[in-house]
């Protein structure tokens, strides 16, 4: 890989990945900070890499039980079978 301070989007992108597990290097910290700072598709990939970090870690899901579920699908197969006739 080399001391190259410059890198491609694909390694940024990887770099990232590492980082979100706590995994990146010192240099690869470096390098991405660098690569993010001229790169505005590596910043939003970041970015959307951060939200779905904190979606994972804090997941806001509200569970629903089976009947209520099941009514749901009922309700959802009636309204799908309206429109395709």
């Amino acid at each position: 890989m080399g001391n190259k301070i410059f890198v491609s989007c694909e390694n940024a992108n990887h770099f990232c990945d590492k980082n979100q597990y706590k995994e990146a290097s010192f240099w690869e910290k470096i390098k991405l900070s660098i690569h993010l700072i001229y790169c505005k598709a590596c910043r939003k990939y970041s970015a959307n890499n951060g939200k779905l970090s904190g979606l994972v870690k804090d997941p806001k899901v509200i569970n629903i039980d089976k009947s209520t579920k099941d009514i749901m699908k009922e309700q959802l197969k009636k309204k799908m079978s309206e429109y395709n006739k």
